[in-house]
């Protein structure tokens, strides 16, 4: 067999996770951040990258991304999706292995309160979506590309959930779209979009403890689905997954 069709490739999966959290020394609203793992070994030794980790023998790949997440980070998450496949021939220069490597991603959404309680730590840190350092290997376009899907979703579904918990005011979901799509949001034509898309329901309650009129709690159409998978079969990722003790890098690119 001649070199070039010897068959020579590495999978790996990585996630990119976003949640909502608001700038630790500022204070300002609500941003998109993620958790990135710093790496402890060549290629790229020292440099930020995405959570992720070799794909098992016998694993399915949802289960190996949520599996390497809670490994990493502690977070389970509410909404996973796959992303793409990066597998540029020179993307994992100088390889352990030797090997190309092929990392199949996939992107997930937490709470914020979830986000708040993350392991973090020397090789474990929180950075803004959009201020973020050159990360190891391709790191840097596959959350530009993650991040794009994100606010493109935003658009459509009723993705936003996964940010918020089963009760919520428009004017927190408001802050959740203009949080991710980076952008200020006009209350009153919001209002009329969300109202009319039929994918909130008014619940009967009102939020307490507000000084001035309780605003009117909503919930999500449950007929509704998160996102859209079209024709593909609904897929049932491995949410709540038993923890494992955190690793303090990302294993593969």
């Amino acid at each position: 067999m001649a070199e070039h069709e010897r068959a020579s490739a590495m999978l790996a999966v990585s996630t990119v996770i976003f949640a909502l959290r608001s700038d630790e020394v500022t204070g300002d609203r609500a941003q998109v951040w993620l958790p990135l793992v710093r790496r402890i070994r060549a290629p790229f030794e020292g440099r930020w990258a995405l959570p992720g980790g070799p794909l098992r023998v016998g694993e399915d790949l949802a289960y190996a991304a949520a599996r390497t997440l809670g490994d990493t980070t502690g977070l389970t998450p509410r909404y996973l999706e796959q992303l793409y496949t990066f597998g540029d021939a020179i993307r994992s220069p100088g390889d352990d292995h030797g090997e190309r490597v092929v990392s199949i991603v996939y992107w997930a959404l937490v709470g914020s309160a979830e986000a708040e309680a993350a392991t973090s730590g020397e090789n474990v840190g929180w950075f803004s979506a959009d201020d973020l350092p050159e990360l190891a290997f391709d790191h840097n376009v596959i959350v530009e590309y993650a991040l794009w899907r994100l606010r493109t979703k935003m658009e459509y579904s009723r993705i936003a959930h996964a940010f918020l918990g089963e009760r919520f005011t428009l004017a927190q979901l408001r802050e959740v779209h203009e949080a991710v799509l980076g952008r200020p949001l006009d209350p009153a034509n919001f209002r009329r979009t969300i109202e009319s898309s039929g994918a909130v329901v008014a619940t009967g309650d009102y939020l307490t403890g507000t000084r001035h009129r309780p605003p009117r709690l909503y919930r999500y159409n449950d007929s509704i689905d998160l996102a859209d998978a079209g024709p593909l079969p609904r897929q049932q990722p491995p949410f709540g997954l038993r923890q494992h003790r955190p690793t303090p890098e990302s294993e593969q690119s």
